[in-house]
């Protein structure tokens, strides 16, 4: 008979809560659970797609070890023992910089990619850390690093109470929200309309998310830092600017006007392409609200000035008012997050504390642009990339000039690939370690939880049993912990998770401010529950959160009602924390322990902002786009989620395509930095003129992978129309929207 299970779906930052059917060990169904604290009952394609996804015949099933040559299929102990003899000892030879590691979009929508990283970063002593946040969100880390001294203290918009949302180079109806997390985005923005709100989008595509707005702006692609510092420039100038509240925490509050000073509206309406007066209305709008949100993503943070971009989306909220503000832009409270503590200055946030080998790049949050990893490689010298470690990445198609990437792996002493695929980038690993299928994975959302526009907490065990002779995604991981360190064959993978807890709460009873400062460790960690030692570090860290049960049992002030994760799963739907509240000035963590508006690495970028007035904008650049039935490259292998309205397409504005003679349906050459690619043509008024838009995580054409489904519709990779040389220069992201194209009809 069929059964039932909860599942928190892993396939986008929404997080919707999914009801499974299940008969016998497979996924026949899925469809959104009602019961579920967060979503309520909301699903998206992908959601329902589930169960293709989880039984695609592509999945690797056993590991993959390169004999003479070629990957075979190898036992656990065979394709651990490889890692062992080869990793180690390239660190002895070459030194710990010798090995990267390349960490994917989906780390962060598994516990095993929360969890495991850092301490795998930790046993190899390297620096070489390479993440898809340089082709994403890095931007906001560092604006909100800068402003508030946590890169991690990023606010949302309090989307189900503002009365006025700014959408900036965001398109949450078909992304799901990023940076965001809130299911059913289109019905929260349908309901913001409803009760009286006003929804304003930005965008040089008529997107879904812009066809739902009241005002529908379409600038020059990569002008979104002029537009938003013209808004702050106008409610400087015209004395809308209130802060309230938040003046008694900000400091550079003064300084603003004068580093805006160049930013008139009649300024930049020449390089944003927008009327003057739009420009004021707008400003005037946002300050006129009760409440409003300023939210900027992905458009607006892979471009030239994405940093300046995010820093001004909230400059804007400060000035209005609304950081920190019921129905403004709020900071998520999440339920594995640290215990707020104290007011107080803290240690800020520093860019560059080391750089690059070969171009000098400066680290940002411990990281070095994507962009430099094929360089790293293939550039000889002490400190030369030898070995990679990549888990759930596909950089061959994320990053800019795959071409140059793809040679620079096939030139690796040994690469080791944590991925379900045999895709474009792990076809070059000597070991792939495959994860089981989502349905026989436990789920908890760490980091989307500190992005959610509701304080929330839900965890899913595995729906599925672990299918024999299949290790767990955290026994993985756990193991390439311990054989990189040397340590394999002479300790079990629970290992790994009791050392974490043991220094977690050794840090924690040493604490001063703790209120278990000076309590047995090993008495804590006694106390702690679960199955397995993902769990009982789950268990550790909601205890020790902020609505934990603090270990009451143990002495400590208990909190009522605390969470645990007894308590959890005793909620299967997960528990309800509660609308989103104030934080500040307690979450601060800069030096002085204020808000610094006005920073001095934001200052010093400002004359480079300042020159782009003068700029001679380009005939036609292109930006990038979404799919509601796609995340990146890893959806296009499953049926149910390619063809239709997901296709790869160069989509051009129709006086463009009369102007260069291109036909809807026809075939176009793109040239840009990178090389060319043909493509065919989608005549659509949705792009505005001098705009054309490719989509990402297309280019499934390469010999060596296994991706049935997606090698049958490979698409062009817009990514090798660049050569990694554009990159917002605060934040290491690459340029992947508004850059120079050409277009050439073919035959």
């Amino acid at each position: 008979m069929p059964r039932t299970a909860p599942r928190i779906c892993p396939l986008c930052e929404a997080t919707c809560g999914l009801t499974l059917t299940i008969e016998g060990t497979t996924v026949t169904g899925a469809r959104g659970d009602r019961d579920d604290v967060f979503s309520r009952g909301f699903i998206c394609p992908k959601g329902a797609a589930f169960g293709a996804l989880d039984a695609d015949p592509d999945r690797l099933r056993t590991p993959l070890v390169r004999r003479d040559g070629r990957l075979c299929e190898a036992g656990w102990d065979e394709a651990y023992e490889a890692v062992a003899a080869a990793v180690p000892a390239l660190v002895r030879a070459h030194g710990a910089q010798s090995v990267g590691v390349v960490l994917g979009n989906p780390n962060t929508h598994t516990m095993a990619g929360a969890l495991y990283p850092p301490l795998l970063l930790g046993a190899l002593g390297t620096r070489n850390l390479f993440t898809a946040s340089t082709l994403d969100q890095m931007p906001k880390h560092v604006s909100s690093g800068l402003l508030f001294g946590d890169p991690f203290a990023i606010p949302v918009p309090d989307l189900d109470r503002t009365d006025f949302l700014l959408l900036i180079g965001a398109n949450p109806v078909e992304s799901n929200g990023s940076l965001c997390t809130a299911p059913d985005f289109p019905g929260r923005l349908k309901a913001l309309r409803a009760r009286g709100g006003t929804l304003v989008v930005v965008d040089p595509r008529r997107t879904r998310t812009a066809r739902l707005a009241d005002r529908h702006l379409a600038p020059r692609p990569g002008s979104d830092a002029l537009l938003l510092a013209a808004l702050a420039h106008t409610l400087l100038e015209e004395k809308l600017a209130d802060p309230g509240a938040l003046g008694e925490h900000l400091d550079g509050l003064g300084e603003l006007p004068a580093a805006l000073g160049s930013f008139t509206p009649e300024a930049v309406a020449p390089a944003c392409d927008l009327p003057a007066e739009e420009i004021r209305t707008l400003a005037r709008d946002l300050a006129a609200s009760p409440t409003a949100a300023v939210y900027g993503r992905i458009g607006s943070c892979t471009v030239e000035y994405g940093t300046l971009a995010s820093w001004l989306v909230d400059v804007l909220n400060v000035l209005t008012g609304n950081l920190d503000r019921p129905g403004g832009a709020l900071f998520p409270l999440s339920a594995t997050g640290p215990r707020p503590r104290p007011a107080g200055p803290g240690r800020g946030f520093a860019l560059g504390r080391w750089h690059s080998r070969v171009s000098g790049h400066p680290e940002v949050k411990s990281e070095l642009p994507m962009s430099a990893l094929a360089e790293e490689i293939e550039t000889p010298g002490e400190g030369r990339i030898r070995a990679l470690i990549s888990v759930a990445a596909n950089p061959v198609l994320s990053t800019p000039d795959g071409r140059r990437l793809d040679a620079a792996l096939a030139g690796l002493d040994f690469m080791v690939s944590v991925d379900p695929y045999l895709n474009e980038t792990s076809r070059h690993a000597h070991v792939v370690l495959p994860p089981p299928p989502p349905s026989q994975s436990a789920h908890h959302d760490f980091a989307f939880n500190g992005f959610a526009i509701r304080n929330q907490v839900r965890y899913t065990r595995a729906a599925v049993p672990l299918e024999a002779g299949r290790l767990d995604e955290c026994e993985i991981l756990a193991r390439l912990v311990l054989a990189v360190s040397g340590m394999h064959g002479s300790a079990e993978p629970t290992a790994v998770d009791e050392m974490a807890i043991t220094a977690a709460l050794a840090k924690e009873t040493a604490d001063r401010q703790s209120p278990l400062h000076g309590a047995d460790p090993a008495r804590l960690a006694g106390l702690l529950t679960g199955a397995s030692g993902p769990e009982r570090r789950l268990d550790l860290m909601l205890r020790l959160g902020p609505y934990g049960d603090l270990f009451g049992a143990a002495g400590a002030d208990a909190v009522q009602d605390g969470l645990s994760l007894e308590r959890l799963l005793a909620h299967p739907h997960g528990i309800d924390l509660g609308s989103l509240r104030p934080r500040l000035p307690g979450l601060l963590k800069t030096r002085s322990g204020r808000i610094e508006l006005l920073p001095d690495p934001i200052a010093a970028e400002l004359p480079r902002l300042r020159a782009a007035l003068a700029d001679r904008p380009a005939a036609l650049v292109l930006v990038g786009r979404r799919h509601l039935r796609s995340n990146n490259s890893w959806l296009h292998n499953v049926p149910a989620l390619v063809g239709g309205s997901n296709r790869c397409t160069l989509q051009v504005h129709p006086q463009d395509a009369e102007r260069l003679g291109l036909a809807d349906g026809g075939r176009a050459r793109v040239t840009a930095d990178g090389g060319s690619l043909d493509v065919p043509v989608e005549v659509t008024d949705t792009v505005r003129t001098g705009v054309v838009s490719l989509p990402h995580g297309w280019g499934h054409d390469r010999e060596g992978t296994r991706l049935t489904v997606a090698g049958a519709a490979p698409g062009a990779n817009v990514n090798q129309l660049l050569d990694g040389s554009r990159l917002d220069p605060l934040s290491g992201t690459a340029v992947l929207n508004g850059f120079p194209v050409t277009l050439t009809p073919l035959p």
